[in-house]
């Protein structure tokens, strides 16, 4: 068989199963971001998102904080941190999410703020930190249900134990590229893991 044979017939296998392989695993991530488990724990963690040039949560962080707040009605949980940073609109993040709890009824001692939440796994290690600081042990994290998978990574990461997961009910369009994306960022995440660089 000549080597150029060769070579095209294995850049034939890569191109067919290329696509399949990535398909799949976007499967297994929305899989595993629609399922939730909610147990009773100390805390919720709302990674941030997107604030409105308005200085209003965006309809996506709006989602996150109103699984939070189910969350916290429901008593599933005591505390809620709210972690995110200083977008290009010049809004805290962590500080709309605190007002647009408290502005549904959660008390202010029940918030714990975040503003150096500006990475998942910025909101990770911080999390954790503040976890220690307040003696918590469980948490449940809330993203959009393709963010779950690797925001669950950084948190075991960083060492906290007992983690459950709630995604926000909003779907969208850019959602398909968005789990497209967390396949490249949980692969980095894992290797961060592995160097554990903190």
């Amino acid at each position: 068989m000549p080597v150029s044979f060769g070579i095209a017939r294995c850049l034939q296998r890569i191109i067919v199963g290329l696509p399949l392989l990535v398909s799949g695993l976007c499967a297994l991530i929305a899989i595993d971001g629609l399922r939730d488990e909610i147990a009773p724990s100390d805390v919720a963690i709302v990674l941030g998102s997107k604030v409105l040039p308005g200085g209003q949560a965006s309809p996506r962080l709006a989602a996150r904080l109103d699984a939070a707040l189910g969350l916290y009605r429901d008593r599933r949980v005591r505390r809620i941190i709210v972690s995110g940073g200083t977008g290009v609109e010049g809004y805290s993040e962590s500080r709309v999410m605190r007002d647009y709890l408290a502005g549904r009824g959660v008390p202010a001692a029940a918030l714990i703020e975040d503003p150096q939440g500006v990475t998942t796994w910025a909101t990770a290690k911080n999390s954790a930190a503040i976890m220690r600081r307040l003696h918590l042990s469980s948490a449940i994290v809330v993203s959009q249900y393709f963010h779950i998978p690797r925001t669950r990574l950084a948190m075991r990461a960083q060492g906290i134990g007992r983690i459950g997961n709630v995604h926000a009910r909003i779907f969208e369009w850019r959602d398909l590229y968005s789990t497209l994306r967390e396949i490249p960022a949980l692969v980095r995440y894992w290797w961060r893991t592995r160097t554990a660089d903190g």
